[in-house]
């Protein structure tokens, strides 16, 4: 694949920071269970690392459309990098107990979520400097995204097995530090920037608020529909990879069965989100929007029902082929109907609104792990899922053109 140089800097970055993120994913629940035996306590850590981003999202929503969207993305990776090296150095100073292990990946999860924002914006910048089509780079961006998601499983398995989970902190420290550097070299516009002066220059007030992330979400029916939809399942789902998947593979003592399914959930979603641009263009939004909700309520229920290996990896892989579109298109539907200026606010409330449930979603799984096995569990949120997705159906919203 030929990228355009400014495109490969971002999917330098994109891919960096997720290889980082997914290597952490796998690490801090095996680090949890390897000294307190605890589902529920990996739930808890899992669900108060998730607050920051449903309490900071909006705010660095507001920072990307005031600061810029380069600086933010640099000086989150920055700071996530900064955070990751306090577990080795925590570790070897003092060791780490229960409420030092929260604290820190409390605190690493402020970051997270600005990088994540700031990129998705600079894609709009970056396709008017290469000359690509906005739905293939969306495509490529999430796909980027995805492939970091296969590898960094395995290769988090890998670290685990081989040098142990503290020093596999100090991997995903470097990583993101290459994402950092790949943004401060790369030179694009700043189209929120030049629409606003645009706005300002006729004499018209730019909004400048937090507040309108959430009105642009809110009375924008299609968004409020998509947005509520994957809120639930969102809370549904993170906690099967998060709690319910780290407990089992942890039980049976296989952390490179764990890295295998969340790699092939990565994989299948990849090959769907590269194929966007291609796809955008033979399907409809609607249809698409269809399809990708099928799948994925189709999909998940092999899994909950955890067979052996090779099958649960194959469930997975469809369950991810299934749900590769919607990231593109979600950031498709954002790009063309919000304003360049509001971008940021846009899907950093998104990107909160995603954050918001799966706390309670991560606390709820790992009690009812105790109290009833992984397996009902699991069935159980397979089944919320399923049917969360086959009711977005029926709205009004996702009937209509869009």
């Amino acid at each position: 694949m030929n990228l355009h140089p400014k495109v490969a800097l971002l999917q330098l970055s994109n891919f960096a920071s997720g290889l980082g993120n997914s290597i952490i994913m796998i690490t801090i629940p095996w680090l949890i269970l390897e000294k307190t035996d605890s589902p529920s306590f990996a739930g808890l850590v899992a669900a108060v690392s998730v607050l920051p981003g449903l309490l900071i999202s909006p705010i660095a929503g507001w920072l990307v459309d005031h600061l810029g969207r380069r600086a933010v993305s640099i000086g989150a990776d920055v700071l996530s990098s900064i955070s990751v090296m306090a577990f080795p150095i925590i570790a070897a100073s003092f060791g780490l107990s229960n409420l030092s292990i929260l604290l820190i990946a409390l605190i690493g999860a402020i970051f997270d979520p600005a990088g994540y924002t700031a990129r998705r914006t600079l894609l709009t910048d970056v396709s008017k400097a290469s000359n690509m089509e906005l739905d293939r780079l969306n495509g490529i961006h999430d796909g980027f995204l995805g492939v970091a998601w296969i590898f960094g499983p395995a290769v988090g398995a890998w670290l685990i097995s081989s040098v142990g989970a503290i020093n596999s902190f100090w991997v995903s420290a470097g990583l993101f530090l290459v994402a950092a550097i790949a943004i401060s070299v790369l030179k694009v516009g700043d189209s929120g920037k030049e629409a606003r002066e645009l706005i300002e220059s006729t004499g018209e007030k730019s909004e400048r608020g937090i507040r309108i992330g959430f009105q642009v979400l809110w009375q924008d029916k299609l968004l409020r529909t998509i947005t509520i939809s994957v809120l639930i399942i969102a809370g549904v789902y993170l906690p099967t990879e998060s709690v319910v998947l780290p407990t089992y593979f942890e039980d049976i003592n296989n952390p490179a069965g764990l890295g295998l399914v969340i790699s092939a959930l990565a994989a299948g979603s990849a090959v769907t989100a590269f194929g966007y641009g291609w796809i955008s263009e033979r399907i409809s939004r609607k249809n698409l929007a269809r399809i990708t909700l099928v799948g994925s309520a189709i999909s998940i229920i092999p899994m909950a029902l955890l067979p052996s290996l090779p099958i649960l990896v194959t469930a997975a892989f469809f369950l991810g082929l299934s749900w590769g579109p919607f990231n593109p298109l979600i950031s498709s539907l954002i790009q063309t109907r919000v304003p360049a200026d509001q971008h940021g606010r846009v899907f950093g409330v998104q990107t909160s609104v995603f954050y918001a449930a799966p706390p309670l979603g991560m606390v709820l799984t790992g009690l009812s792990i105790e109290s009833y096995g992984v397996e009902s569990t699991y069935l159980a949120l397979a089944l919320i899922l399923s049917t969360t997705a086959l009711l977005a159906l029926l709205t009004k919203s996702l009937r209509s053109d869009f």
